[in-house]
């Protein structure tokens, strides 16, 4: 059996109390003692996640940009300036998604762009990057010297200015899915996978540990893997291989809205067949479930509409913020405000609501 690897962060979360366990074959803390504190400081304060597994990929190229355009669901013409962020899905030819990116425009030419994935997909994304990369005659570059750093919180920007008091200017500038080169392989862009606001900062490797020291002395709170996965689904957000797959398309999965159909010329791959789900009539949709009684929701479990039909959840928590078990499932389309889970063997009653939960901090329900 493979042994895990570390990313450059590995002493400083050994050093801060960190439960270390292997995610995607990547060593990283699911806590440092305490999840729920862990989250709670995202979302009132500010927290920090080591994100160094997701893979941060240069490409370069005359045709760099008709490259994105036929790769991506999403159209990166709608990256109008250098800095600009696109999240959208990459599909295979069935429309099924194969993972889901950020893309950064980085230079006014437009041959430089950006690109991180996720960790679970990086060796999958880098052989579908360079098939499609050969045809466009695009050089991609896997940065494997850099790490990445999420601080995320109403005080994360903040707390970030104690420690890059030359970045408070830029700070204050950069809007949502923004981001900025700073030099010396240094990147910060406002994002995030938290519903709250926040940064991520891309860094050289041999810089990471300084950097969390630092951080934690300015008040950020080292937060792991637990907090992180409860924090994205309070926001609704998709985690790839639970609420997604190369089976289910962004039709499917609520995300539609990262789907650009607008330029009829632009032939991106999985186009057609979404083409074609779109004319049959999309089957299923995506919703969030919350559970009013005792009890958690967990992935896998059927969802049962009454008159309807059946569905399943594809993210189940205990969510910190609310106090009461949330999830995100995938049921018919003709799903309205009150569905069943079976929870060991029971039929129970739960709410059937739009999607996020929780975002910067405030419930987003009745």
């Amino acid at each position: 059996m493979t042994e895990p690897k570390h990313t450059p962060f590995y002493p400083a979360h050994v050093a801060a109390g960190g439960k270390m366990v292997d995610f995607a074959g990547w060593n990283l803390p699911i806590h440092y003692g305490s999840q729920i504190k862990e989250h709670e400081a995202v979302r009132t304060d500010a927290g920090m996640f080591d994100v160094s597994h997701m893979l941060v990929s240069d490409v370069v190229g005359d045709n760099a940009r008709a490259w994105l355009q036929k790769l991506l669901a999403n159209d990166v013409a709608k990256l109008g300036f250098v800095g600009k962020a696109l999240y959208s899905p990459m599909l295979n030819e069935a429309g099924g998604v194969m993972d889901d990116l950020i893309v950064y425009r980085m230079n006014e030419a437009e041959t430089a762009y950006r690109i991180v994935s996720n960790a679970a997909t990086r060796d999958k994304d880098l052989a579908q990057f360079n098939k499609i990369g050969a045809e466009f005659g695009v050089s991609i570059t896997p940065r494997y010297d850099l790490a990445m750093l999420a601080v995320q919180g109403p005080q994360a920007i903040a707390k970030l200015k104690q420690v890059k008091t030359d970045w408070a200017d830029t700070l204050d500038e950069l809007k949502v899915f923004q981001g900025s080169d700073r030099g010396g392989d240094w990147f910060v862009a406002r994002t995030g996978y938290t519903g709250e606001d926040g940064v991520e900062v891309i860094l050289p490797g041999d810089q990471a540990e300084a950097f969390f020291r630092q951080l934690q002395a300015a008040g950020v709170l080292p937060t792991g893997l637990g907090a992180r996965d409860t924090l994205r689904m309070e926001a609704g957000m998709n985690l790839y291989g639970h609420d997604m797959d190369d089976d289910i398309s962004p039709l499917e999965a609520g995300m539609a809205w990262t789907v650009d159909f607008k330029d009829e010329g632009r032939d991106f791959i999985g186009r057609a067949a979404l083409a074609q789900q779109k004319a049959d009539g999309v089957a299923v949709k995506q919703v969030g479930l919350l559970l009013e009684s005792r009890g958690v929701l967990r992935e896998g479990m059927e969802v049962v509409i009454p008159g309807v039909g059946t569905g399943v959840i594809t993210s189940g928590t205990f969510s910190p913020s609310l106090k009461q078990s949330i999830a995100i499932a995938c049921v018919p389309k003709a799903t309205e405000a009150v569905a069943q889970v079976d929870i060991r063997g029971t039929l129970t009653d739960v709410r059937v609501l739009k999607l996020p939960f929780v975002r910067n901090g405030q419930k987003q329900f009745d």
